[in-house]
């Protein structure tokens, strides 16, 4: 009888339990997975279940990346906010944006601006006269094509006596009107061809600017007359008169200070010899609407933050940066401006104060009687001061939001690049875990495979020998 240990096929070191070499591309055993072909176990399934026990600690880790990513969304936005009101807070704190006298007319064709120069005030004044340019209007006709110029050039000579030689190539109508516009800057004329018949055209010229200085005189290189003279009309100031013998000029239309820190300009629709009225008084409803917008950020803001920090209760999850200390101090330090420093009072005079929900509230007609009083005063109170200790709501506001939002050291954009470090380092630990699990799962791939492989073994190892009894001869008693 064969000895079944000769014929049977011997068991490898992996078959016996133990893992064997890494696996390579060359080994189909290290290389896939045989479920319980001889076991009856599946194995697969068995395998995916360890693995999820084997990557729980990724997965902490995963919860923990995605909660921190919630904060740095939630620290971003609220940086956005905060330096968009550090924005509306600064321009609020320009003395310039409390400048509220307005000028108003009355009388066609007349404007008026008020500087901060400007107090309030009311005058009347007459249109003598708009301010006009010099303009020559040539006799003789041409055609674009004629030769109009004597010699090679024409002689522009301004109100100052300084001439300008303008040089017109061929000398035709066409190439004389391009080269008085060539040398507009220069000798402050410009020119056209205005048709008057088919094909006759007369020149033009006019000065650049308006006013009595503007005059002019074009002729030929040798002070002849060309195109047959012109007709002159002159410059001209325009004056206006304020009454009492007063009369006020101007070579542009625009009277500068016309009174201290107004400015007055008449259009082209004004008319000459009618009245206008000017008035300049205090315009609140534009700086009272700025204090109004700039309380309604402020309570938009730390709505937010309410909302973003709320901690949990019964019925609501908490906020995604509930605990976050950098949220918390912004919206104390925002509610603090309200109540000034040693040197400066409470803005509750000024109708800005807090509510028992820690929200400012606005009132309008405080406001509107205070600044009537005192408008050089209450713009003290929100404006930038001499020292920090002496800024008004408004450039303290602005100091602390840009304190926060500030790109390089702001209190958020510190939190925020502390959130974003610990989002990279959480994101190498996931991607490290992956390697291992990768790892892992090979290895049980193996030494599950070579739990069938042996059990496969044996089974025909087991077979082998029933067959080889079942063939012994039988003996009878």
């Amino acid at each position: 009888t064969p000895d079944p240990r000769e014929s049977a096929t011997p068991l490898s070191r992996g078959d016996r339990g133990h893992a064997g070499p890494a696996p390579s591309e060359e080994d189909p055993v290290a290389n896939s997975s045989i479920s319980g072909l001889v076991s009856g176990l599946d194995t697969a399934t068995l395998i995916d279940q360890l693995m999820q026990l084997e990557a729980v600690p990724q997965n902490r880790l995963k919860t923990q990346q995605s909660a921190e990513k919630s904060v740095l969304a939630a620290l971003r936005a609220l940086n956005t906010d905060t330096a968009l009101l550090a924005s509306k807070a600064a321009t609020l704190a320009k003395p310039a944006t409390w400048q509220t006298l307005k000028a108003t007319v009355t009388g066609t064709g007349v404007t008026a601006t008020a500087s901060a120069a400007a107090s309030a005030t009311s005058f009347t004044f007459t249109i003598d006269r708009l301010a006009a340019t010099h303009q020559l209007g040539f006799t003789n006709g041409a055609a674009l094509t004629d030769v109009v110029v004597s010699g090679p050039s024409v002689t522009i000579t301004g109100s100052d006596g300084v001439a300008h030689s303008v040089t017109t190539g061929g000398g035709t109508l066409n190439e004389l009107v391009a080269a008085i516009n060539g040398s507009t800057s220069t000798t402050g004329v410009k020119a056209s061809a205005v048709k008057v018949a088919d094909g006759s055209y007369r020149l033009l010229a006019e000065s650049a600017t308006t006013g009595a200085a503007s005059s002019f005189t074009l002729t030929n290189a040798d002070g002849s007359a060309l195109l047959g003279g012109a007709a002159v009309r002159a410059g001209a100031d325009a004056p206006i008169s304020r009454g009492r013998g007063i009369t006020a000029t101007s070579t542009t239309n625009t009277f500068a200070d016309l009174v201290p820190g107004v400015t007055v300009t008449l259009g082209a629709t004004a008319t000459v010899g009618s009245t206008a009225t000017v008035a300049v008084a205090q315009d609140t409803s534009s700086i009272k609407s700025s204090v109004s917008a700039l309380v309604d950020q402020v309570n938009n803001l730390l709505t937010s933050i309410d909302t973003q920090s709320a901690n949990k209760t019964a019925t609501t999850a908490a906020g995604v940066l509930a605990g976050d200390s950098t949220a918390r101090s912004l919206r104390s330090a925002l509610l603090n401006t309200v109540f000034g420093t040693n040197t400066t009072t409470s803005m509750s005079s000024l109708g800005i104060q807090t509510d028992r929900y820690g929200k400012l509230v606005f009132n309008a007609e405080t406001f509107d009687k205070a600044y009537a009083a005192d408008p050089a005063g209450v713009a003290a109170q929100f404006t930038t001061g001499a020292t920090t200790a002496t800024d008004g709501w408004a450039a303290r506001v602005a100091a602390v939001a840009k304190s926060a939002s500030d790109p390089n050291t702001g209190t958020i954009a510190t939190a925020i690049g502390g959130r974003t470090s610990t989002i990279d380092r959480l994101t190498k630990s996931i991607a490290d875990w992956d390697n291992r699990l990768e790892v892992r799962r090979a290895s049980l791939q193996r030494t599950y495979t070579a739990l069938e492989t042996a059990l496969s073994n044996l089974q025909s190892q087991g077979n082998w020998l029933a067959g080889q009894i079942a063939s012994l001869p039988t003996y009878s008693s």
